[in-house]
């Protein structure tokens, strides 16, 4: 006969605490504790300023939530032979590395607390995320002619423009700290001296015929729109008269052409610069109705209905993934034993 006491020491032995370095685990993989603090360190740039014990937990709570999506994501494309190949990385890798002399490269690695084999394996995992989203989300979306046509219909006047607008785009360099630098590089500049040295380096780079969004991509430091390459939307022409600067070099342009290198002041504090600046002029829009039989409009409308599906559709995704996965957070569960002391 089995003891109640035996059949309590077989529960229990069935589930054994983690090894002091498991932050948590998904489906049975673990998540460690080095590469949780690789990623903790990685956030923080060289923001001199050393958060408080509880923000600085409060972050590793946020990026261990991250890691654990990542890891369930990364075990559905496993499963769906999705893993992205060597071949892709390399080429990421080179992509990468192109704008920049091998010393920038391993500084900005330094910067980073990464090696190659690290950014190789993220890139890996960026890479195997994207394929597997592109196959399970973006290719079931089909925006119809009949969507684009009733959301013209109830938001026409959306496409009457009062005033006239500009499309730019944008490449931002700050003095400010920063926790992340917002850009593929995770390039920072410190001080306003650096900033300048940047900001000249880079209107170099656009002057010598590298692509503005690629660019963009790489250095701003614009966290809004910094990833579609400095991409801002059109701007009214009256948001633009907030920074005669801007707007007098801005309006000067041709379509495609670039301004000299701006300064960025802060708001509502005088003229103190914080950053600088360099803009494109992607078009020019008069005022005026805009009809659903522009391209341009169908295009705007395709876009934001495509964007919206796509996520709805991937919260869906996530959230039955997450349904379906065994998940446990230890550092979690840490946290609130410490707090309950």
């Amino acid at each position: 006969m089995v003891t109640a006491g035996a059949l309590l020491a077989t529960v229990s032995g069935c589930h054994r605490s983690p090894a002091p370095d498991v932050m948590a685990t998904v489906n049975g993989k673990d998540i460690l504790r080095a590469d949780l603090e690789k990623y903790y360190k990685s956030s923080l740039g060289d923001n001199p300023q050393e958060p408080s014990a509880e923000q600085a937990n409060i972050v590793r709570l946020n990026i261990l939530r991250q890691m654990i999506e990542d890891e369930i994501l990364q075990q559905r494309a496993a499963k769906l032979n999705l893993v992205s190949s060597d071949e892709d990385v390399n080429a990421k890798l080179t992509e990468m590395k192109t704008p920049l002399t091998q010393e920038e490269f391993d500084k900005q690695l330094e910067a980073r607390n990464l090696t190659v084999d690290d950014l190789k394996r993220d890139l890996r995992r960026q890479l195997t995320k994207t394929k597997l989203l592109n196959k399970e989300i973006e290719s079931k979306i089909n925006i119809t002619d009949s969507e684009i046509g009733g959301y013209y219909a109830a938001h026409k006047a959306e496409f009457n423009l009062i005033e006239p607008q500009y499309h730019l785009a944008q490449i931002a360099v700050t003095s400010l700290p920063a926790a992340q630098a917002g850009n593929l590089q995770n390039n920072k500049a410190s001080g306003d001296a650096d900033a300048k040295k940047k900001i000249t380096a880079l209107h170099s780079k656009l002057e010598a015929g590298e692509d503005f969004g690629a660019v963009a991509m790489n250095f701003s430091e614009n966290n809004n729109n910094a990833s579609n390459g400095g991409d801002m939307g059109f701007v009214a022409e009256s948001a633009l008269h907030s920074d005669a600067d801007a707007f007098n070099a801005i309006s000067k342009l041709k379509q495609g052409q670039i301004t000299d290198v701006l300064p960025v002041y802060a708001e509502g504090q005088g003229r103190r610069v914080i950053g600088y600046a360099i803009y494109k002029l992607i078009s020019r829009e008069a005022a005026g109705q805009r009809e659903l039989n522009d391209p341009r409009v169908q295009q705007v409308i395709r876009q934001g209905l495509r964007e919206g599906h796509a996520q709805l559709l991937r919260t869906a995704f996530l959230e039955m993934l997450h349904n379906e996965a065994r998940v446990h957070n230890y550092f979690a569960d840490e946290i609130l034993k410490q707090g309950a002391q």
